[in-house]
């Protein structure tokens, strides 16, 4: 059979290579996205999707390579679905992050930064200090397999190390396959969550039955051998307790702010510390905090930024979704000696309105972090402030975010209707050989200002912005 071969001239936020196939006169035709590909390559390609306008498919034959190409570390990247671009040497892939987030901001925001930051680096190996690992006895080959899913598959793959976990997690990961397989409940443990702190490592079992004396054994064994604390997770997350041993604390630390945050195993912390340490410091430093300044912190969490922010503040604010969280974050300001200077309320900041940011009072500076769905509901009711009470709006906004889409819509929500002006953006590499993208906005209050028309999109991808 014939190969068929095109030229690779993008990536699409997956990752994959862009071409298309070529008309009978020449002209570009239908679009190729072809995972394996990089942009200057000429490639042959197996369709895996086809629709009437597009095409999918992985790599065949790579006939022209590109510069930007280099060897996978990891043996098990082809098939394992845990990183998309150890292919690509690690500055291509921040270059292609930073552009995946000014294209979002134009083609979906409507608007441009006045200046783009350097990208934030980090270590590109070994960052990856929160992960959950799929669990599955493979029956056809009598084995236990603990790791990330295969590509596009339900399936978990078979791997023996991790490039991307820590050392000490990666030489974990075939002991971990040997005693979930010894275990009587090893076809019930669907899941180990991982969490590494600044002196414990935690796994989560989850377990839909219980464990027996003999397996209670083997459990207590492995972590005495590997120096980790055993986690137990019967139901949900708020169903997970420490099991053995006892005594030891999950935390990580802010050492610029001299802050130490204890969390939970289950809990949304960063994966890779290294780099949140440089996003917290960037944030504050854009932020330009003053001491008489009365700050929001929202969607905030165990309170990452609230409690830097408090060090340098008159008053912090930090507002989050969850009583847990919010209770924890100020467990968390208590033990760090910042209780005076914080407060924190519990409001469902996707349904925030003009009223509720009046009845909260004036803040000086908003620091805005939120999942993947965005801020669209806090951005929509800036604007209705900007109509009818603008001394209430904060002079600057700081907004980390997790998806270029969501910030670009809430980007042009805040530029075009709310009065401000996008001054720097840019992007973290928080999760290298991925195709996620983290980055940071700073927005500036202008006084003399007219809305413009700007329809937020109706829909805005979140899954998989890179």
């Amino acid at each position: 059979m014939q190969e068929t071969f095109i030229n690779i001239k993008s990536l699409d936020m997956d990752a994959r290579g862009v071409g298309h196939l070529e008309n009978e006169d020449g002209s570009p035709g239908k679009v190729i996205f072809v995972e394996g590909a990089l942009p200057g390559e000429r490639v042959s390609f197996e369709t895996l999707r086809k629709k009437k306008n597009w095409e999918s498919g992985r790599m065949v034959t790579l006939q022209k390579a590109s510069s930007m190409r280099v060897e996978p570390k990891c043996p098990h990247f082809w098939h394992c679905g845990g990183c998309s671009m150890q292919h690509l040497e690690p500055s291509a892939q921040v270059a292609m992050k930073q552009r995946v987030l000014e294209d979002n901001l134009w083609h979906i925001g409507k608007t441009k930064a006045e200046n783009i930051m350097r990208p934030m680096y980090g270590p590109t190996w070994d960052y990856r200090y929160r992960a959950r690992l799929s669990v599955r006895h493979v029956a056809k080959k009598n084995t236990v397999l603990v790791g990330f899913h295969e590509r596009h598959s339900s399936y978990v793959a078979d791997m023996t190390s991790c490039e991307i976990l820590p050392d000490h997690l990666s030489a974990m990961l075939v002991p971990l396959r040997e005693l979930v397989g010894a275990l009587s409940i090893y076809q019930q443990m669907p899941q180990i969550e991982v969490a590494v702190g600044e002196e414990t490592t935690v796994l989560v079992l989850r377990i839909m039955a219980p464990l027996s004396p003999a397996d209670e054994t083997l459990v207590k064994a492995f972590a005495d051998q590997w120096n980790i604390q055993w986690w137990l997770q019967p139901k949900g997350p708020d169903t997970a307790a420490p099991y053995y041993p006892l005594g030891k604390e999950l935390y990580y630390t802010l050492p610029e702010f001299g802050i130490r945050m204890p969390f939970k195993p289950t809990d949304f912390t960063q994966v890779n510390h290294q780099i949140n340490r440089l996003l917290v410091h960037k944030a504050l430093t854009l932020l330009d905090v003053q001491k008489t300044d009365r700050v929001a912190d929202l969607f905030c969490g165990l309170g990452n930024f609230t409690l830097p922010l408090a060090t340098q503040a008159r008053e912090v604010v930090g507002i989050e979704g969850s009583t847990a969280l919010t209770t924890r974050a100020l467990e968390n300001a208590r033990a760090n000696g910042l209780a005076d200077k914080t407060t924190f309320y519990t409001r469902n900041l996707f349904e925030v309105t003009k009223d509720d940011l009046i009845a909260l009072g004036k803040f000086d500076r908003m620091l805005v972090d939120p999942p993947r769905d965005g801020a669209v509901a806090l951005a929509i009711a800036l604007a209705e402030l900007r109509l009818t009470n603008p001394d209430l709006m904060p002079q600057r906004i700081v907004y980390v975010s997790c998806s270029p889409s969501t910030l670009a819509r809430d980007a042009g929500i805040l530029t075009h209707r709310a009065g401000y002006v996008l001054k720097k953006a840019g992007v973290a590499n928080m999760f290298p050989h991925t195709s996620h993208v983290e980055s940071i906005a700073v927005f500036e209050r202008l006084d003399d200002f007219q809305p413009r028309e700007f329809a937020a999109p109706a829909e805005t991808q979140t899954s998989n912005d890179a």
